[in-house]
């Protein structure tokens, strides 16, 4: 039963406090669903690494910070910080921000994200249809690609990738 336990826990562990959010909403699945069968095809056709999506943990600190973004990728080159979960800099995060997780995953997990430089951090809003995306400059993130509404987002970290708002909203 132990085994069973941890692989629904959605317990997080950000600058050291445990918390525990609620189960997603429809909205936020059918987001994170359009969005990493985009990335994941894209990816895997190029033959550039792997995507993978929530509960998922990625270990920067044990006991300190153990995340669970809703999609990540690692670069094939990189595969070797995969072992049993993530432990180390995954190359890209995305965060599907909810009504209730709004400065959670705006202000406190992207600046856990800039402190250990993940290159590049997707902030996804549903309830707005918009997607920023952040890359690392002079260990800072700076916006890299914005669209709201209407438009396309371009990624620096997977190269060659663009998502077209309406493909993860409609």
């Amino acid at each position: 039963m132990d085994t069973l336990e941890r692989d629904v826990d959605l317990t997080e562990i950000i600058n050291g406090e445990e918390v525990v959010g609620p189960s997603p909403f429809d909205k936020h699945q059918m987001t994170s669903s359009n969005l990493n069968y985009i990335i994941h095809h894209y990816v895997k056709t190029k033959g550039l690494g792997r995507v993978y999506y929530s509960p998922f943990d990625v270990i920067f600190e044990e006991g300190i910070n153990r995340f669970q973004p809703d999609i990540l990728f690692i670069r094939k080159e990189n595969m070797g910080i995969v072992r049993g979960w993530v432990r180390g800099v995954p190359d890209m995060v995305c965060e599907i921000v909810s009504p209730w997780s709004y400065e959670r995953d705006t202000e406190v997990k992207m600046a856990v994200y800039e402190k250990y430089r993940v290159p590049e951090y997707w902030i996804v809003m549903p309830e707005l249809k918009e997607i920023r995306i952040l890359t690392i400059e002079d260990a800072k993130y700076k916006l890299h690609s914005i669209a709201v509404i209407e438009g396309t987002v371009s990624s620096k970290i997977i190269e060659g990738l663009q998502v077209n708002l309406k493909d993860i909203f409609e």
